[in-house]
């Protein structure tokens, strides 16, 4: 597995602590991506403390789900993301990406502008302590979650937040404009999340390992490369696909897959 890969918690969703410190031990990964309520277990940082593993990216859901509207609602959101940016920065925990909570009734742009005013504070505790805060684009069936659903529409959002960006590239890859879209993306990227589609499968969440379907992996890999991207690249596998092939053997072939496009590009 190559220094700069890490396999998503969620493809071992409800594995217990032991049981995904085995998988990354079979795996041979060093760096970690995680869901926040791990960050925040005692138990689960002790082993990652105690293993020498690096915590690349956590996982949150702003403010419950739902984009804060009132001074109560802002406030829990804002105390619930700086518990976790806290934690990160005693964890040595490198980047925080986010779901924005959901929009409700508002449109995108009031929504858009209560979530960056909301996170403005939480923005400069991160940036002083030296976790990097990022927004993940993810698809409109999680409307009632995130606002970010394309590619463009989250590096606006990031823009106005002033915040980074998590590029899943199952959600953006089809988007016309895709290679200007990533230039104009990378610089704020702290971190790029890979899995393929097979063109035809409605079997949600519909993920494949890297190399099984048309997903452009290896251009968007040479791309970001070129561009000096100094961060990690994240395999995030589940649905059914990944559950036949079973979890730990989807991910070692996603690993020997994206290693091989890494070395043949130099990395």
């Amino acid at each position: 597995m190559h220094e700069r890969l890490s396999v998503h918690n969620v493809t071992f969703l409800g594995s217990s602590p032991a049981e995904l410190q085995r998988f990354w031990e079979a795996l041979g990964v060093r760096r970690l991506s995680i869901l926040d309520t791990q960050l925040l277990d005692r138990g689960f940082t002790g082993l990652v403390t105690a293993g020498d593993y690096r915590i690349e990216a956590v996982y949150h859901l702003f403010g419950g789900g739902r984009v804060p509207a009132d001074a109560k609602q802002i406030r829990t959101a804002r105390t619930e993301l700086a518990r976790l940016i806290d934690a990160a920065a005693a964890a040595r925990a490198r980047c925080i990406y986010l779901l924005t909570g959901g929009r409700g009734p508002l449109t995108w742009e009031q929504a858009a502008d209560r979530f960056s005013a909301a996170i403005e504070p939480c923005a400069r505790r991160a940036e002083a302590a030296g976790v990097d805060l990022a927004i993940e684009n993810a698809s409109s069936l999680y409307a009632d979650l995130h606002l970010g659903h394309t590619l463009r529409d989250t590096i606006t959002l990031a823009e106005m937040a002033g915040l980074g960006i998590c590029v899943d590239l199952f959600h953006c890859w089809a988007e016309a404009g895709l290679s200007e879209l990533l230039a104009r993306a990378l610089p704020r990227t702290r971190l790029i999340q890979l899995s393929d589609y097979v063109l035809g499968d409605r079997a949600l969440p519909a993920r494949a390992v890297p190399g099984d379907g048309a997903i452009p992996i290896r251009p968007v890999l040479a791309q970001a490369l070129a561009a000096g991207y100094p961060f990690g690249f994240d395999l995030e596998l589940l649905g059914p696909r990944i559950d036949r092939e079973g979890p730990l053997a989807a991910a070692q072939r996603a690993g020997t897959t994206v290693t091989a496009m890494l070395a043949e590009l130099g990395c």
